[in-house]
């Protein structure tokens, strides 16, 4: 078993090391907050993730993980160090890599032996080339060390099982030694793995997220034709589906997606085809569609409604997706200031994620509008006007139609990720929008979701 070093505790490095200990690797997680190192010494994780405070738990009274903010102790003696720091988007859609240089000098500064480096974070195609050379030009001692890439396809929320349970390991190398290392390190996690040069792995993780944002935002654009033609962009996925070119997978129409990876990756490989003089079309068609699709249910309730002010807005879901704490590029980021500057009250509710919303939105008056964080979601739709849902939590599932009839003022649902079936709302009397399907006052509104169609083509 190996000594590896994590630098990063977010959702790529904290689960990655976990995941290297329960499989019997000595591991050392390196981030720069102490307070940060004392909660994950206590088992307590800094991010929302199923089943990871089990194994932090687990694996800490084993000793088989450590957490420390003393990086030059952790690197001096690793076999390996794994970079799990985040490249987040900068305005013009290119990934910040300060972090990663950040990291890899304390690393060059440290190793007292040879030692393998292995990024696992998102970064443009040939980053790691520039990695390896930047280590080189900072290096005390006389050791031999290598870059090599190892992106990773966790989904958020169930990001253990996919690590552990991974339908391949991806390794980018340009040496045997750094090849048969990496081999080493995840044999005992018996998965496929497919061995290619450093580049090729960089440009699978990119075309693998933008592929499947693609499919999301296909899904998407259809689901806005099927509202004008009167089909049903659930039937119609259903009907896809059973064809093995195109798989089951990703074809749930909705609001747009988010996360730290589709939006971010989308706009990192559109910068880098630019910056190569070549246009990927269909990956500004994805970024376009899914820009527009956010604001869709805001639109659509802004002509059905006089105005906003004064009205009780039920907001259900802030994270972008179920099983998450996540914000990054949520749809109640673009929703929720529209409807305060249009002096809505809202009345939020997120089993997990509120805490992290009112950092950016505290409650309380903003401009002629206000908002309220509940616990329940009864509590959120009680006397509302209309509502909106933006996340397809259990408990808003759990949510019958009738209670909206029962508890609103006007039961007007705008859900964004087609949680119920359309005849039963319509049969509790509730008017009920959702994407891509049938949708109340079908004839009156046609002309109008015409023109909205035509407003977001790209």
């Amino acid at each position: 078993m190996m000594n590896i070093a994590v630098a990063g505790t977010g959702y790529v490095g904290l689960v990655a090391g976990v995941c290297f200990a329960e499989v019997g690797h000595q591991v050392t997680c390196v981030d720069v907050n102490q307070h940060k190192v004392d909660l994950m010494k206590g088992g307590i994780s800094p991010i929302y993730e199923s089943g990871l405070e089990e194994l932090m738990k687990k694996n800490y009274a084993e000793n088989r993980i450590n957490y420390t903010t003393n990086y030059k102790e952790a690197y001096a003696e690793a076999d390996v160090i794994f970079i799990g720091v985040g490249t987040p988007e900068q305005p013009d859609g290119s990934a910040n890599l300060s972090y990663i240089a950040t990291v890899a000098r304390q690393i060059a500064e440290s190793i007292n032996n040879d030692t393998l480096v292995v990024v696992k974070s998102t970064v443009p195609v040939g980053t790691n080339d520039k990695v390896e050379q930047f280590i080189h030009d900072f290096l005390v001692n006389d050791v031999r060390v290598e870059v090599a890439s190892n992106p990773e396809f966790l989904a958020q929320g169930s990001a253990v099982h996919d690590t552990l349970h991974a339908e391949r390991i991806i390794i980018g190398t340009e040496s045997k030694w750094a090849e048969e290392l990496l081999q080493n390190i995840y044999k005992p996690f018996n998965l496929p793995v497919v061995s290619v040069n450093r580049r090729s792995a960089e440009m699978i993780k990119y075309a693998s997220n933008d592929f499947l944002a693609l499919k999301i935002s296909y899904m998407n654009d259809i689901a806005n034709l099927c509202e004008l033609v009167g089909a049903d962009i659930q039937d119609v996925a259903k009907g896809m589906s059973f064809d093995e070119r195109i798989g089951s997978k990703f074809l749930n129409a909705g609001i747009g997606f988010g996360g730290s990876c589709f939006p971010k990756d989308t706009k990192a490989l559109d910068y880098l085809a630019k910056q190569n003089g070549y246009e990927l079309k269909t990956v500004q068609a994805a970024i376009d569609v899914n820009k527009e699709q956010k604001t869709m249910l805001y639109k659509k309730a802004s002509r059905r409604l006089i105005t906003f002010n004064g009205l009780k807005v039920a907001v259900l879901g802030l994270t972008f997706k179920p099983g998450t704490d996540d914000l990054r590029e949520a749809a109640s980021l673009e929703n929720i200031p529209l409807l305060l500057e249009q002096g809505a009250n809202i009345y939020a509710f997120d089993p997990v994620g509120a805490e992290n919303f009112a950092n950016i939105h505290p409650e309380g008056p903003h401009g002629r509008g206000s908002i309220t964080y509940v616990s329940r979601v009864e509590e959120a739709i009680k006397d509302a006007n209309v509502c909106f849902i933006f996340t397809e939590w259990g408990e808003v599932k759990e949510v019958t139609p009738s209670m909206y009839n029962e508890l609103m003022r006007t039961p007007l649902v705008y859900d964004g990720r087609n949680t119920y079936s359309v005849e039963e709302m319509e049969k509790a009397q509730v008017e009920y929008h959702s994407i891509g399907r049938k949708i109340a006052e079908r004839q009156n509104m046609k002309e109008s979701n015409k023109r909205e169609l035509q407003s977001i083509r790209y």
